[in-house]
């Protein structure tokens, strides 16, 4: 597995350089190395080269996967994709970010099973920035109401914004996506709004360099690392 190493310093010499290129300093994006569907060696590996916090998508296998490597010192882990209800006990129980928060019922949800818990929980809000029917994510206007609606849940603390990129190679769509994503998070501290907004998460494989242009504080990495997934 040393190329899962070799792959981690390329990755982030590359966010490094990206950053610098926009006059940002790197130490203000963190990499996150999303590591759905693949074993738990690689994951292993990954913690040898000095990452700490790894994004799983489905609640079920970031649950085996934390009770697999519940050896590892410092372990995180970040719930990332789209959850049901049903599941959220699974990611009140194992995670320390969630990347998907897009409802008041799951919200609910979650703090209820956190408060039993007695844990809190790092959340990002998921937005629909594209305006792709096939994303999931609450629309831009929307955002700020609901955010408000968070106010009484002490478990979750809501610290940014997360999207994914327009599913396109037009630049000019992409770019538009994220910006739309900055001025959502300045308006939002504008407010006064619930929460720290610290954070955006955003960015992957095919357009983190664009996401850190526009202020990017999470760029979410998998293929690059691990290499091609397998769903099989």
């Amino acid at each position: 597995m040393s190329d899962i190493a070799d792959r981690l310093r390329t990755v982030r010499a590359q966010i490094d350089e990206a950053c610098t290129g926009v006059g940002r300093d790197p130490s203000t994006v963190r990499l996150l190395p999303v590591s759905k569907t693949h074993p738990a060696a690689a994951i292993r590996a990954a913690h040898a080269a000095g990452e700490r916090t790894f994004g799983e998508n489905k609640p079920q296998e970031l649950a085996a996967k934390a009770g697999e490597l519940a050896d590892l010192d410092g372990l995180r882990w970040a719930a990332i994709g789209h959850l049901q209800t049903n599941k959220a006990r699974i990611v009140a129980e194992h995670a320390a970010e969630f990347h998907a928060l897009d409802s008041l019922r799951l919200a609910e949800t979650l703090d209820r099973r956190l408060q039993a818990l007695g844990r809190g929980l790092d959340v990002f809000v998921q937005v629909n920035a594209s305006g792709e029917e096939s994303k999931f994510g609450l629309p831009p206007a929307e955002v700020a109401p609901f955010v408000g609606s968070l106010a009484p849940f002490d478990s979750l603390n809501v610290v940014g914004l997360m999207t994914i990129g327009a599913n396109t190679d037009d630049r000019v769509r992409i770019d538009a996506s994220f910006a739309i994503m900055q001025r959502l998070q300045s308006q939002l501290r504008d407010l006064g709004a619930p929460g720290s907004f610290d954070e955006l998460s955003m960015g992957m494989s095919g357009d983190w360099a664009a996401a850190i242009a526009h202020g990017a504080t999470v760029i979410r990495i998998g293929t690059a690392i691990f290499g091609a997934r397998d769903y099989g």
